[in-house]
């Protein structure tokens, strides 16, 4: 399988954070966004873990009961890039 360019793997993440954006109270699932994206979940899930170490995007390991997901995370914009990026959209 060839090698994925830096500039290919730039465009995927806008399009993450595009697709997190429009979802802003509904964190979406490593799947879901990889479904989105049309990317397998492995590859998904390394993008979304740059974007989580850069401090774009929280990772969220629980369930609204507080129990911990197995196998599965749900992400979220972090609230100060919601408003940011709601910024550049709006000028």
């Amino acid at each position: 399988m060839p090698k994925i360019g830096e500039k290919k793997i730039n465009k995927l993440k806008e399009e993450i954070l595009a697709l997190l954006y429009e979802h802003p109270i509904n964190p979406l699932f490593t799947s879901e966004i990889a479904e989105e994206i049309i990317r397998d979940e492995e590859f998904t899930l390394r993008i979304l873990k740059d974007l989580h170490k850069s401090g774009l995007i929280n990772e969220i390991k629980t369930n609204q009961k507080g129990r911990e997901f197995l196998a599965r995370r749900k992400w979220s914009l972090k609230p100060s890039v919601y408003s940011q990026y709601k910024q550049l959209i709006n000028h």
